[in-house]
């Protein structure tokens, strides 16, 4: 492997060739304050927050997109660069609505991370925010265009990482932004509602719809039964919205924090996936002695079932007939375990905490309803039952 030595603020570095000055400098402990910018894909350069000065170089340059040289010498940190890099920032924030302390994002928002960490207390540029209606017509994600910092993150990860293309860029200058197609609600897009593109934003453009109130008004609702499940990743993740390091068990005291918020049974999504596996199985060998289609794909995932309706329905044939874990749960729940209960379907109310945007989509499609009452009545975010439990 070639390496290539280059100088940052006076530090040598030795990293492979075609590595950029941004990955070179977090190589040497420099940080370089970045927003449209993420690992997990293609840089734009559409920030101008990482920008650089380069000895020989008469403009500064965005680090992410500028691979290193042999004997490059790089600045990252002088008036010239902190000022270029308060202007961009002072550009986007005159066009963003100032609603921090009610926004989803709060506290979490890399924009506002970078506007304390740029020391912006005034904005010069008179303000201009957009007055864009909110997408809010799908039962997954909602996208308020207002907030958007046009970094292009969530085109990138939905074309290039899901290959779903539901979202893209258009127009141009002042009137450039991140929509649909013909800007239509995401709900008559191509979207599968798998929930990447809120992963990957910045700010509180894009976000799970929140269904926490409805579990709160059926909690507080004597005449319902409440239950909730809980997907094997929440336990794994739910420590991550009160500082733990990512990965962190909390299985015994997320049990205790959901029978505290007052569910009347706690359990885990392991039982029915278990089920699956053994639905499943009978599925593919009667397939097997019977020649039926073959391969038979796992019908675990509402993300990829949407996938394959909108893109490869031709291939729906050898998708197995079973619901997912979370549907096979809600299902038994209003039949096999309401009877077992002695607990009327109506006054059943079934609570999912899962990992996956896509959930929701899933139980609020209309087949699912075996007990002819809706399997599954609300299905949560790790990050809804994080805000239930803070509440």
């Amino acid at each position: 492997m070639k390496m290539v030595n280059l100088k940052i603020d006076n530090v040598n570095v030795s990293v492979p060739a075609g590595t950029s000055i941004l990955d070179a400098a977090k190589e040497a402990g420099i940080k370089i304050p970045t927003l449209c910018y993420h690992p997990d894909m293609p840089f734009t350069a559409s920030c101008r927050l990482c920008l650089v000065q380069i000895k020989g170089k008469r403009k500064l340059q965005p680090s992410c997109a500028t691979p290193v040289k042999e004997n490059m010498e790089v600045i990252t940190n002088n008036p010239m660069i902190r000022e270029a890099r308060k202007t961009a920032l002072e550009l986007l924030l005159a066009n963003h609505p100032m609603e921090c302390p009610v926004c989803i994002k709060n506290n979490k928002c890399e924009l506002q991370r970078l506007a304390q960490e740029l020391n912006i207390t005034d904005i010069t540029f008179e303000k201009c925010s957009d007055m864009l209606p909110i997408d809010d017509q799908n039962p997954a994600i909602v996208r308020e265009p207002n907030k958007c910092v046009k970094c292009g993150r969530c085109v990138e990860v939905c074309h290039e990482v899901q290959t779903v293309g539901a979202i893209n860029t258009a127009y141009r200058s002042g009137e450039y932004n991140v929509c649909t197609a013909f800007q239509k609600p995401l709900a008559e897009s191509e979207c599968v509602f798998c929930g990447q593109c809120v992963n990957v934003c910045p700010v509180g453009a894009i976000y799970e719809k929140d269904d926490t109130q409805k579990v709160w008004d059926a909690l507080n609702d004597a005449d319902k039964f409440v239950i909730v499940q809980t997907a094997p990743a929440i336990r794994a993740s739910l420590g991550e919205e009160f500082g733990m390091d990512p990965g962190s068990l909390v299985t015994g005291q997320m049990v205790t924090a959901l029978r505290n918020l007052g569910f009347d049974r706690v359990f885990d999504t392991d039982f029915t996936a278990d089920l699956t596996i053994i639905e499943e199985g009978n599925e593919l060998l009667e397939r097997l002695e019977n020649n039926g289609v073959l391969p038979m794909i796992t019908s675990c995932s509402p993300g990829w079932i949407n996938f394959i309706e909108k893109f490869y329905p031709e291939l729906l044939q050898h998708l197995s007939s079973c619901k997912s874990p979370q549907q096979m749960f809600g299902a038994l729940a209003k039949t096999y375990y309401a009877q077992k209960e002695n607990i009327s379907p109506e006054k059943m109310f079934v609570v999912s905490v899962m990992p996956c945007t896509a959930k929701k989509y899933e139980a609020a499609r209309p087949e699912m309803n075996s007990s002819g009452y809706r399997d599954v009545d609300v299905v949560l975010t790790t990050r809804e039952l994080g805000r239930m439990l803070k509440e």
